[in-house]
């Protein structure tokens, strides 16, 4: 069974991400990002956004390995909580941040329940 959970939250992640690798455009719409003179923040969608979950992802089926899906977990647990922070601090529409950030805290636990040291 965690087999099949770590493949499928990381097919999750892999899928996720390729959204900010692939589609920048999109990704920022909905994350109500703007693009400016510059499309150096496409360039940070496909890297912090895209790429980096997708090689991530990539990686932890390549190891296959309960540490590398464990960290897979510290990282959307990392980004749960910067949604929490956002929330606090920011006041960012609720409806969005609650469906990114419970993909994000579901995830994380998934991988950390899932691949205890």
């Amino acid at each position: 069974m965690t087999d099949i959970l770590n493949i499928a939250a990381t097919l999750l992640t892999i899928g996720f991400g390729l959204f900010g690798f692939l589609a920048p455009r999109y990704t920022a719409s909905a994350l109500d990002l703007a693009p400016t003179a510059s499309t150096m923040g496409l360039s940070e969608m496909r890297a912090s956004v895209g790429g980096l979950f997708v090689i991530a992802g990539a990686a932890a089926l390549w190891l296959n390995d309960p540490v590398a899906y464990l960290m897979l977990g510290f990282a959307f647990t990392g980004a749960a909580l910067g949604r929490v922070l956002s929330l606090v601090l920011d006041q960012p529409p609720l409806g969005k941040v609650l469906i990114f950030g419970t993909i994000e805290a579901i995830l994380a636990a998934a991988f950390i329940i899932a691949n205890p040291l």
